[in-house]
């Protein structure tokens, strides 16, 4: 899993409450088992018209936010079903976190175990992140989780909380099979001196 440490980009803002997965990654793109290929379908429903074309309202499509990686949205993103493939979508478009002022648990989760850095805010710091999110190609922000803090183009700081061990796992890009891979030695161990007590087993 890449490492999150400090991420300075453009951040979109999609200021919408309860945009569940099923509008994060429609039906039709869950038939895949694999995380690459499916920022295409990222919001497809909302980014694209029936006959294909994008649709110009919809703020990754224009022009500023093509190639943002954060995304500043609405109240209880990503409630709806468990489906992973939602993470596994904005990480395929290049969307490394997303700021909102409540998540979805299931889908809190998979973002940590995917890479992506989900961040929760106030009311107050959201309507703030919003107004810098609404520049355009001047809405940049520094995201930096060793401490824990937003910038924005003004210089102001936004504080935000993180669970220590999920913080540990971002900063050194572990997964559950990577935080597994770490104990590795021991795991070794354990196994030879079970060999050579149980050589029957």
């Amino acid at each position: 899993m890449e490492k999150f440490t400090t991420l300075t980009a453009v951040a979109a803002p999609m200021n919408m409450i309860n945009v569940d997965t099923d509008m994060i990654i429609p039906k039709q793109y869950l038939k895949t088992i694999k995380r690459t290929g499916l920022g295409a379908g990222l919001f497809a429903e909302m980014r694209f018209a029936d006959d294909g074309a994008e649709n110009p309202d919809f703020v990754l499509n224009q022009p500023a936010c093509r190639e943002a990686q954060i995304l500043v949205a609405g109240d209880n993103f990503g409630c709806g079903s468990s489906r992973e493939h939602a993470p596994w979508a904005l990480l395929d478009f290049g969307i490394r976190c997303v700021i909102s002022t409540s998540f979805a648990d299931i889908f809190y989760n998979n973002c940590f175990k995917n890479g992506i850095l989900p961040i929760t805010v106030t009311a107050a710091e959201l309507e703030k992140l919003f107004d810098d999110a609404e520049r355009g190609a001047n809405a940049t922000l520094t995201v930096d989780l060793e401490v824990q803090e937003i910038r924005g183009p003004d210089g102001g700081t936004i504080a935000f909380d993180i669970d220590p061990h999920r913080k540990h796992c971002l900063l050194n890009g572990l997964d559950d099979i990577g935080l597994t891979l770490e104990k590795a030695d021991r795991i070794a161990a354990y196994e030879q001196k079970a060999a050579t007590s149980r050589p029957w087993a």
